[in-house]
C-alpha cells in the first residue's frame, strides 16, 4: 500500500464561500475515511491558504478522483491541487 499527500491551494475567499459546500465536502471525506482511503485531513491555519489530505491507496488516482469530485474543487474554491507520493519511513504500518 502507498501513501499520497493531496494538497489543495485555496482561493482567497475560501473561508467566506465554503459554507454552502461544506456538508457535502465533509461527507465525501468521511466516506473516504471509512473506506480506509483518507488517513487524516484538514486545512492549514494562519493563513488558511492550503488544505492537506493523507491518502493510503495502491493508486495515485484515488486522491485525484477525490479532488476532482470534491464540491470545493467543482465550485472554484480550489485554485489547484497537487498529489504526490509520500515515501513514509517512520510511522508506517
Amino acid at each position: 500500500m502507498n501513501y499520497y499527500i493531496l494538497t489543495y491551494h485555496l482561493v482567497d475567499s475560501y473561508l467566506e464561500e465554503r459554507g454552502k459546500y461544506r456538508e457535502e465536502h465533509l461527507g465525501m471525506a468521511k466516506k473516504a475515511q471509512e473506506a480506509g482511503e483518507i488517513i487524516m485531513a484538514g486545512a492549514l491555519d494562519n493563513p488558511a491558504d492550503k488544505a492537506v489530505f493523507i491518502f493510503k491507496s495502491e493508486f495515485e488516482e484515488t486522491a485525484k478522483h477525490f479532488a476532482e469530485n470534491d464540491p470545493y474543487y467543482k465550485n472554484g474554491l480550489i485554485k489547484q491541487y497537487l498529489v504526490r507520493k509520500w515515501n513514509v519511513v517512520i510511522g508506517s504500518e
